[in-house]
């Protein structure tokens, strides 16, 4: 509910605005902002629109240059993360900031431990969160150790320290992307469950049906200023996404043509030790991806997607089993060999992995291929081709605001995600791999992605396209598979299978025969 004329806001922001001289970048101009006390408030908008910069100048990360932020009626001056709790605000990063090997409990109350004696008193600390486990109506055991928890619980728990910590109004940061679809309808529960008894929540989402089912108001930004503040109910997703991109926006991908043709990428046995990170490795996978045509693989993240793309991408060597790219073996073969049988990949970390975020762009495009005799002949480098590529790279995948020579660390998510697929698709590669390759978008950048990939798969090349958002698994995807504890489940053709059913498995569900 919006605040009513003479009720205090548990919020009110008055024409904050941030700007950054390093990068010449106005992110937050002239914002102001009002959350009721028990309203639940979605915060939406494009990467780079200044959401993340609004948040970090409430929750006293960065100070601004302007505005003033009042808490209960009274002006807060935050100037750091302590204050900003102490004024009773709670943040839930996207990414969990937990002690895997403390118990839910120990989490909880790291840096207000309970003691006795001048020891630290286990069981006082299990009394206390059980309490608050209890008050918040939460599935978790204070006893358990949170390296054993599912990723839910895990989030559970983050939500908790909060709560532990009085917090009467919670910021959620994109709360649902690793989570399972059965997980997402709990968290959007315990939300209007939190509003129910009073807290207040900022929800910071891409997802526009989530959105719509736990927001009370959507507030959407676009280019650091606010552009649309509406109820419940009161836009259709199509709309929405219209006010944070600024036009028409395709929201559901088109479907393939089912004319899929020889196999390009077979996978046979595949096995992995676990990855250092705690992922569950590979046990005796078997898959394979035709041209033109795109197989989903859909599950939550740390499942053994990571080492099935690495391993095809040449980044991993299996412990058994085998690969082929139309036809040949290349079990064991090295990344560049993998590239030279026409592997594409489009990695997961675009930030460390996909891009050297200190270089240029221009280098950023050929870092596959600067060797070819289309970059380079007898060792001297063709300057005049490496900036025609990196230009074409601009234009045909609308990097915006890029020049060849600009360091690429600047750039918004999506513009980085853009480059990174100009450069792997612009070769007319066999087979592409595309880990997660949308994490973190907008919709306007996530439409681009959809249409490059579907273009890819018009084109011939196999798509093996592994994602934790179940919803672009369905809708990209002519056959799909689920990955669960190192196993691979089916793959399914599309129609064969619904959301339910994916969802059950990516939860752990029984197979079922295709």
């Amino acid at each position: 509910m919006t605040p009513t004329s003479g009720e205090t806001p548990r919020l009110e922001i008055r024409g904050l605005r941030k700007y950054f001289a390093a990068s010449g970048v106005l992110a937050v101009d002239d914002v102001s902002l009002e959350v009721g006390a028990g309203e639940v408030v979605a915060l939406i908008g494009e990467n780079g629109t200044g959401k993340t910069t609004l948040m970090n100048l409430l929750f006293g990360v960065h100070q601004p240059d302007a505005g003033e932020v009042y808490i209960d009626g009274a002006r807060a001056d935050i100037s750091s993360q302590q204050d900003a709790i102490s004024h009773g605000l709670g943040m839930v990063h996207q990414h969990f900031e937990l002690v895997p090997s403390f118990t839910v409990a120990q989490n909880v109350l790291l840096g207000r431990e309970p003691s006795r004696r001048g020891f630290y008193d286990d069981a006082a600390a299990e009394r206390q969160v059980a309490a608050l486990i209890t008050d918040a109506n939460l599935d978790l055991d204070p006893r358990r150790r949170v390296a054993d928890l599912p990723v839910g619980a895990q989030q559970r728990v983050e939500i908790l320290k909060a709560l532990a910590a009085d917090a009467q109004l919670l910021i959620l940061d994109e709360p649902t992307a690793v989570l399972t679809p059965a997980e997402a309808d709990d968290l959007v529960a315990m939300v209007r469950q939190l509003a129910a008894s009073g807290r207040s929540v900022v929800f910071i989402s891409h997802k526009l049906p989530e959105v719509q089912a736990v927001a009370d108001r959507i507030v959407v930004m676009r280019r650091g200023r606010v552009v649309g503040d509406v109820p419940r109910g009161g836009a259709t997703d199509a709309e929405l996404a219209r006010l944070m991109v600024g036009r028409d926006v395709l929201l559901t991908a088109e479907p393939g043509s089912g004319a899929a043709g020889e196999t390009l990428l077979e996978v046979e046995g595949a096995m992995a030790d676990p990855s250092a990170d705690g992922s569950t490795g590979l046990s005796d996978v078997a898959l394979d991806v035709r041209a033109g045509e795109i197989v989903g693989i859909a599950g939550v993240s740390g499942n053994g997607q990571d080492e099935l793309v690495e391993a095809v991408a040449g980044l991993r060597r299996l412990e058994a089993g085998r690969i082929s790219i139309a036809g040949t073996d290349l079990t064991g073969a090295s990344p560049a060999a993998m590239r030279a049988a026409g592997v594409a990949h489009i990695a997961a970390d675009r930030m460390h992995v996909g891009l050297n975020l200190q270089a240029t762009l221009e280098e950023n495009a050929v870092s596959t291929s600067f060797r070819s005799r289309r970059f380079s002949r007898a060792g001297i480098i063709r300057r005049r081709a490496r900036r025609r590529f990196a230009e074409q790279v601009i234009a045909d995948y609308e990097v915006r605001g890029a020049a060849p020579a600009r360091v690429v660390e600047s750039l918004s998510g999506g513009n980085l995600q853009k480059i990174v697929i100009g450069r792997e698709l612009s070769g007319d590669p066999r087979v592409v791999l595309a880990n997660q390759p949308t994490r973190g978008l907008d919709v306007g950048s996530i439409e681009f992605v959809h249409k490059a990939l579907s273009n890819a798969r018009s084109e011939g090349s196999a798509v093996l396209l592994v994602s934790a958002e179940l919803d672009e698994v369905l809708a990209l995807s002519d056959r799909i598979a689920v990955m669960y504890d190192g196993k691979l489940l089916g793959p399914f053709d599309r129609s064969e299978v619904d959301r339910d059913r994916i969802g059950q498995l990516m939860a752990g569900g029984v197979e079922k025969t295709p």
